[in-house]
């Protein structure tokens, strides 16, 4: 049985492994040194001090299988309506529909919190599976930014898909 919840600080040990699975192996991130526990948990208290929803996906025994999370598409005010999303799940663990479990969640959470839309920035055009996961959940492919990053000794592609949260007549000026 899968939980999902908020993070909490317990939960970084896990997402950093996970994380640095995907930075060793994976052109999902272009990062090529996994970061560190405590470089993790920075990054995370500023999401989380920044009022954005961190999710964690965790087993029975409360092991992180995955997470995911919201944070700032662009740091400039004009963007503030605006959120990207990021999913990573734990490599033993794909296919099990843990990340349309995150996604579903935190598209949910962002729309209560008031966001206009949300921006999946994704490494790799061959990330068929992050791709799939983004269309099935709503958002359209808007555009790819073509040999943007270089990892493993090739530049990658970046696709650039977004979703409607809140219509735009929500908002006032």
């Amino acid at each position: 049985m899968i939980t999902l919840r908020p993070y909490d600080d317990r939960d970084c040990a896990g997402i950093t492994a996970i994380y640095a699975h995907h930075v060793q192996w994976g052109t999902a991130s272009f990062e090529t040194e996994p970061p560190s526990h405590s470089e993790m948990k920075g990054r995370f208290d500023d999401i989380r001090g920044q009022h954005y929803p961190i999710l964690v996906a965790t087993d029975a025994q409360d092991k992180v299988l995955g997470y995911g999370y919201a944070s700032a598409h662009k740091s400039r005010y004009g963007y503030r309506f605006t959120v990207e999303d990021s999913i990573y799940i734990h490599h033993e663990y794909t296919q099990l529909g843990i990340g349309s479990q995150l996604l579903h969640k935190l598209i949910d959470e962002c729309t209560t919190l008031g966001y206009h839309q949300m921006i999946a920035v994704i490494g790799d055009s061959e990330n068929h599976a992050s791709v799939a996961l983004h269309a099935k959940a709503g958002f359209e492919q808007i555009g790819t930014a073509r040999h943007l990053g270089f990892k493993f000794g090739r530049f990658i592609d970046v696709v650039f898909m977004q979703r409607q949260l809140l219509p735009s007549s929500h908002f006032t000026a």
